[in-house]
């Protein structure tokens, strides 16, 4: 029996969890709740149903065979995939559609690091080094590699789950 192809598996459900992940955060940026970091969040969560059923889809077509190493590569490809395609567009929505959003996360923290108490000095010395980081092309860094991080962690899970190796006796 020949293996299925891990790429192929992990292509298809990336781009189909890419394109859910971008209309959730469409949504976010139209109503103007993109600035509630537990639903900027979710968009991570959003990740756990496409590893589910990009390890699931290898192991029906591996005869119901799953190992974890195969587990694991097929849910983190899939969530590199998906995050990769979300992350550029995310750089493309800060550098084409909406351009303030920068500007808006940079005011989100100072009004943040006020009601904490920090002095004046202290808020701009912590926004110089923030603001340093909120370019759009480390914001697409960062993102993407959240989504490898969160990607692994489920596909570590689902591997662990839906693990069901072959017998050693098998031939």
């Amino acid at each position: 029996m020949e293996q299925p192809s891990t790429a192929r598996i992990a292509l298809k459900w990336g781009v189909i969890f890419a394109i859910i992940i971008i209309i959730y955060s469409i949504v976010l940026h139209m109503t103007g709740l993109w600035k509630n970091p537990l639903l900027t969040f979710i968009s991570f969560i959003i990740l756990l149903p496409g590893v589910i059923l990009a390890v699931r889809e290898y192991k029906l077509l591996n005869e119901g065979y799953l190992n974890f190493g195969d587990g694991l590569g097929t849910g983190a490809l899939m969530a590199a995939v998906a995050g990769l395609i979300a992350a550029v567009f995310g750089y493309i929505y800060v550098t084409l559609i909406d351009t303030t959003i920068s500007g808006q996360m940079l005011e989100m923290q100072r009004e943040r690091l006020e009601a904490q108490g920090l002095s004046p000095e202290r808020v701009e010395e912590f926004l110089q080094s923030y603001s340093s980081f909120m370019t759009p092309g480390m914001m697409l860094m960062i993102t993407w590699f959240i989504y490898i991080f969160f990607g692994f962690i489920w596909s570590l899970i689902v591997s662990v789950i839906q693990k069901n190796s072959r017998s050693e006796m098998m031939f």
